[in-house]
């Protein structure tokens, strides 16, 4: 193995822990800011809807009887006034209306428990001490797979050499050590590098069974596990393993070993 070779292997798994890394502490992060957002905006135009109303009418109270407010000036006010009544009507209702649709998906996704689901996210979902995750790759290539814990920590990385068209890695739950560990949701990120040296993201997919179907804070969310992926994410259900794509299983081994 040449000292290049080995340089670009170093290079692209440092790049692949690192995005795990990167991905998994922004998961924590966000995880409940996108619950108070929407909420933080409508109490604010509220919030702007009864300061102004406070300010109309302290204005009318106070004003010059020998010199009251025009009549285009007041018309003007009056409209400001009546459009973020408005705005925050509709804002009401548009919440309604999303939590009605949420409530609709929860119903008809439920029917969907079992079935195995692909999605395009980083979290993947470690089920009975097993997980995979597919991409495209290209004979003579290099690929770095790289999965941390919650705390952002790397408890597993592998080299890949991909061929040409689709690949699966699939791993057994196992740590860098060879410690089993538990079932639940992992932050994953796939590498790859170039000629150049230049490292960049690799789209991957990660595949699971559908435990649940759950309201979140941020829409409806598909459960495998206790791994909760946005239902937007789903790309693909199967409702039998004997539909999923099965071609690429001789690369998962030799990719993992």
């Amino acid at each position: 193995m040449t000292t290049s070779t080995v340089s670009n292997e170093i290079k692209v798994m440092q790049a692949a822990e690192a995005s795990a890394k990167s991905a998994a502490n922004t998961a924590s992060s966000s995880s409940s800011s996108s619950a108070s957002s929407s909420t933080s905006a409508l109490s604010s135009l509220a919030n702007n809807y009864t300061t102004f109303l406070t300010l109309l009418t302290t204005q009318l109270k106070n004003q010059d009887p020998s010199s009251p407010m025009s009549t285009d000036t007041f018309t003007s006010e009056l409209a400001q006034f009546a459009g973020v009544e408005q705005q925050v009507q509709t804002n009401t209702n548009l919440s309604t209306l999303i939590s009605l649709n949420e409530d609709s998906q929860l119903t008809s996704g439920s029917s969907l428990v079992g079935s195995t689901a692909t999605a395009s996210t980083t979290t993947l979902p470690l089920q009975n001490k097993s997980a995979s995750l597919s991409f495209t790759g290209t004979s003579g290539s290099m690929v770095a797979i790289a999965v941390a814990n919650s705390g952002g920590t790397i408890v597993k990385d592998a080299l890949v050499s991909p061929t040409t068209g689709t690949n699966t890695w699939t791993w057994d739950g196992t740590n860098n050590s060879g410690t089993q560990l538990a079932d639940g949701a992992y932050t994953v990120s796939v590498q790859t590098i170039d000629s150049s040296g230049t490292t960049s993201d690799v789209p991957f997919t990660v595949s699971g069974t559908i435990t649940g179907i759950e309201k979140g804070s941020s829409g409806v969310m598909v459960n495998m596990g206790s791994a909760s992926i946005p239902m937007s994410d789903v790309e693909n259900v199967s409702t039998s393993s004997s539909d999923t794509d099965t071609s690429s299983d001789s690369d998962t081994s030799s990719a993992d070993s």
